[in-house]
Formats: structure tokens, sequence, C-alpha cells
């Protein structure tokens, strides 16, 4: 557990009630799609929690020695549903400003943590 990581990440939603209404209905632990979870814990996140503001997402994951973002899924039925979930997303969601081509998610910078204040 000492070698986990917690890594936070930005993303904003197509700012429409209705269409934030679908987003977070998406993500109701009923409504998850059982291979995008295992193809989650195969990356090697151990948790992940998104929280919701207005048209904002913050996402915090917990993550292990072995993770890697980039990883495939294992299996070509995890490929397909990982690739038809990100389609799917990608009509609620929109890039931050200051994201690359194709980024979705972007890398928070911690600029305070209480456990280092004096």
């Amino acid at each position: 557990m000492a070698n986990n990581k917690r890594i936070c990440l930005a993303l904003d939603l197509v700012d429409d009630a209705t269409l934030i209404s679908e987003y977070i209905d998406y993500h109701q632990p009923q409504n998850a799609w059982p291979q995008i979870t295992q193809n989650i814990r195969d990356k090697g996140i151990i948790d992940m929690e998104i929280y919701h503001v207005a048209d904002r997402l913050f996402m915090i994951m917990e993550v292990g020695p072995d993770f890697d973002p980039n990883k495939a899924p294992a299996t070509q039925a995890g490929i397909e549903k990982d690739e038809a979930w990100e389609q799917l997303m990608w009509k609620y969601q929109k890039a931050l400003a200051c994201a690359k081509p194709g980024e979705k998610w972007v890398e928070m910078q911690k600029i305070y943590d209480l456990k280092n204040a004096l």
C-alpha cells in the first residue's frame, strides 16, 4: 500500500442540464458497465471517485505500483466495450481549454497538503 499513488484529474461536461443528468445516471453503481469496471481495475486502479459541480468533474484515483493508464483491455470484448464507452462519453464531455488534442481528463497539480503545513 505504501507504493500506491493518488492521481487527481479534471474534465468539463457539455453545459446542458439534460446531458449532465444522463452522464450522472451512467455513473450510478447499478448502471456501471461491468466490462468497463473490470478494465479500470485491470489498469491497476485500486479506487476511483468522481465528483461533480455545475459542468465540472473531478476524479480521484488511487493506483498501485503497476498502474498503466495506457494498458489496453485484456480481451477483445474489453477493447470493444472500452471503445464504445469512450465514444458514448464524448457526447457528454468536453475537454478543458488546457487539454492536449484528443485528451479528456487532465491531471491536476497538488498545491496544498495539510500534512506538510506548519
